[in-house]
């Protein structure tokens, strides 16, 4: 992250809390006691400073939650609109963003064509995005921005974009310097996975693979309930998983990738190889659906390559759930000629109780992988709240 809030120092203990009812809006002291393993004291200790900023009230008595008849419950509930984030998911053509609170509620959107891709220009339009959707919001307090290739999360730093066609570009550092905001930039996938990781699937879940099919296959991992990151930024590219030696040229060097075989790309120039050009991914769908062969073949590959992927990433790192989406996961694109294959082959390739993950299809609208980034942002904002 790029810049941080000021504010008052919060504890561990503190910081833990705040987590902790960021992520489930509203808990009792008793609750919280037990959710996050701290004595009754240490909560009040935790709770105090965030009563006194505001981020955090008291909404009174309630029947009490842990089976003590008779006994109200005082409930410790977020103030949600105390802090707002604006996420911001970039792509080469489109760039989609959100206003979010604490809660990642989505409060506005908006999206907006891009015109130019060198990083100059899309910094600038980033930056005039970020003050359009700020304005009137003085509650609005960092970005979060999800970009697509080899991201330091750490540094804000983009080191290669192949859709954008970036390399060595310092992102956050541009963005947090004009806007004046403390700003977060995570690689795309990741930031959705964070996303489900506080809000969605992923809560109390301790290992989770998100794998995206579309335009490039992305990975991203929870393993003992922390997003992987990887010693260089780099970690989970089942996109880059060797499937067939012989297979397609990758953009990234190697033969017979994931992505090579199972990216929109790929696809297609494998059905233009086979004389049909002119198609996008709906038409080799419609085609496969209407039983031609070249089409059934070439989903099938891509299915297939898809399944020996996810199966291993279930072998490596023993995920008890896999969400699969992206651009293709939807009717009217391929993922419903593909998922008998994927999930064949996962079967066939999982190793022993690997094979007992859960597959679960996610379709996600643009503004659902933006509302990922503003995750990003609220959840370095709660880790490094009041830290100088």
């Amino acid at each position: 992250m790029t810049g941080r809030p000021e504010a008052p120092v919060l504890s561990p203990a503190g910081t833990r809390v705040f987590q902790q009812l960021v992520m489930t809006g509203e808990a009792s002291r008793t609750a919280l006691a037990h959710d996050t393993g701290l004595t009754p004291g240490a909560i009040t200790r935790a709770v105090r400073p965030l009563l006194a900023a505001g981020l955090v009230h008291e909404t009174g008595d309630r029947a009490s939650t842990d089976g003590a008849l008779g006994r109200p419950a005082t409930m410790v509930t977020v103030q949600a609109g105390a802090h707002q984030v604006i996420g911001v998911k970039v792509t080469g053509d489109q760039l989609f963003g959100v206003v979010c609170d604490l809660r990642c509620e989505v409060l506005d959107e908006v999206t907006v064509p891009v015109g130019d891709r060198r990083p100059e220009a899309l910094i600038q339009q980033i930056t005039d995005l970020v003050a359009g959707l700020r304005a009137d919001r003085p509650t609005v307090g960092s970005v979060g921005l999800a970009v697509s290739g080899d991201v330091d999360a750490g540094s804000g730093h983009v080191a290669y974009s192949p859709f954008l066609g970036w390399h060595d570009v310092p992102l956050g550092a541009q963005v947090a310097e004009r806007t004046g905001l403390a700003t977060t930039v995570e690689n795309d996938v990741r930031a959705l996975l964070t996303g489900e990781r506080w809000y969605g699937v992923g809560r109390g879940l301790s290992s989770l693979a998100l794998v995206t099919v579309g335009a490039g296959i992305g990975c991203a991992l929870l393993v003992n309930g922390q997003v992987v990151h990887g010693s260089f930024g780099v970690a989970g590219e089942v996109g880059h998983v060797l499937v067939d030696p012989d297979g397609p040229l990758c953009h990234c060097g190697n033969r017979g990738c994931v992505e090579a075989i199972a990216g929109s790309a790929g696809i297609l120039d494998r059905m233009a190889q086979a004389g049909f050009g002119a198609l996008g991914i709906g038409d080799v769908a419609d085609l496969a659906r209407s039983g031609q062969s070249d089409a059934v073949r070439v989903l099938g590959d891509a299915g297939r390559a898809v399944g020996i992927g996810i199966a291993t990433i279930a072998n490596l790192v023993g995920a008890q759930h896999i969400v699969i989406t992206g651009e293709a996961i939807s009717d009217e694109h391929d993922y419903d000629v593909m998922d008998p294959h994927v999930r064949r082959a996962f079967a066939e390739r999982a190793f022993g109780s690997a094979a007992s993950a859960a597959i679960e299809l996610r379709p996600l609208r643009f503004v659902d992988w933006a509302r990922g980034a503003a995750a990003c942002a609220v959840e370095n904002f709660v880790t490094h709240y009041g830290r100088s």
